[in-house]
């Protein structure tokens, strides 16, 4: 017989089974919950497109030479997982993954490496390489620079984006530094009149809205050529009446066949020009080609071969009361100007940015 007792474990025992039952049931009833989506944030890049990238950024395809450069000044190297053929600066670069050329790379390298970003820059990339990355699912940020004050400004946001916020606003700053102390250097000085030579046959040089003419302006020059394109084909006897007092070649990059300054001479219509009878060349590093933060540092070199007495040292007093000036070595008439035997010819465009 069974007593209240002998009752109650074995009620507690019955409810305590269906209570096991139910959840059971339950639990087959109700799935189990996704796993959250990676967390993302919404930016707009520097063409006003809005897109939606990791909140973190750890794996960078760079598809151009200056956003390569970029990456390296940041310190963000250890990101950049792969890059285009023509990435050679520093000279690290190359030893990263590529991915193809800048115009034409390849989608499928592309997404095996699996990136959280792919940085692009408008005048270089192509609207239909950003719009497949889109179609698999790879956000792509772009760039668009046109004065040097702008390029300084896309380093602060690629930094801000990236995560590297402390060094871009010191690296920015420092660039800013430059700029401004050049501008105060130069202000006493006239602008010099130079021809930009991109290419020799046929005559090409820069736009008067290209980074590469507003460059020139901070380094203490004014283009003789006038045109809202951005690379312009000139007329050689146009150039002649204009007589430019400088002309500026970049250094040749390698596979170049370089032209010599000296055959300019030799050349119809070239031996008109007063520059190239008196030898007044400039080449500057082939990093004027590129809207990078090392394009700074050749402003200046290119303004200290402009304008040599903006940086001669100011005299100094061996006696303070006495106020006797140690004279100063007086600059020939012809130190104004570099002496080059070697001119550029015009870089490929995917080498340029």
């Amino acid at each position: 017989m069974l007593t209240h007792s002998t009752l109650r474990p074995i009620a507690a025992a019955a409810v305590s089974l269906l209570f096991s039952l139910g959840h059971c049931a339950a639990s087959q009833r109700t799935p189990a919950p996704l796993p959250a989506p990676p967390a993302s944030r919404q930016v707009t890049d520097e063409i006003g497109r809005t897109i939606r990238v990791p909140l973190s950024i750890h794996r960078i395809v760079s598809l151009a030479p200056n956003l390569t450069e970029t990456i390296y000044a940041l310190g963000l190297q250890d990101h950049l997982v792969g890059d285009t053929d023509y990435c050679d600066f520093p000279a690290e670069a190359q030893q990263k993954p590529k991915v193809g050329g800048a115009i034409n790379p390849s989608l499928e390298t592309i997404a095996s490496l699996h990136p959280d970003l792919v940085l692009v820059t408008k005048n270089l990339n192509r609207l239909e390489t950003v719009e497949a990355l889109a179609e698999i699912g790879i956000p792509s940020y772009a760039t668009d620079p046109h004065t040097v004050e702008a390029i300084i400004t896309s380093v602060a946001r690629l930094s801000n984006l990236l995560g590297a916020e402390e060094t871009g606003t010191t690296l920015a700053s420092d660039l800013e530094h430059h700029v401004s102390a050049l501008h105060e250097r130069l202000a006493p000085l006239p602008p010099r009149r130079v021809l930009f030579i991109v290419w020799t046959e046929p005559l090409i040089s820069i736009g008067k809205d290209t980074f590469i003419a507003d460059a020139l302006r901070d380094a203490g020059a004014v283009s003789v050529v006038d045109s809202s394109q951005n690379w312009p084909q000139v007329n050689l006897e146009e150039v002649v009446r204009l007589q430019p007092e400088f002309l500026i070649f970049v250094e040749s990059h390698s596979g170049a066949a370089p032209h010599t300054t000296e055959s300019l001479a030799a050349l119809p219509g070239w031996r008109l020009l007063n520059a190239v009878r008196n030898r007044r060349y400039v080449t500057i590093s082939d990093a004027i080609n590129r809207p990078a933060p090392r394009l700074v540092s050749v402003i200046e070199e290119l303004a200290r071969q402009l304008h040599p007495e903006a940086f001669a040292e100011k005299p100094r007093y061996e006696n303070e009361q006495m106020k006797t000036p140690i004279s100063p070595i007086s600059p020939s008439s012809d130190s104004s100007f570099a002496l080059e035997d070697h001119a550029s010819e015009i870089k490929d465009p995917e080498c340029a940015r």
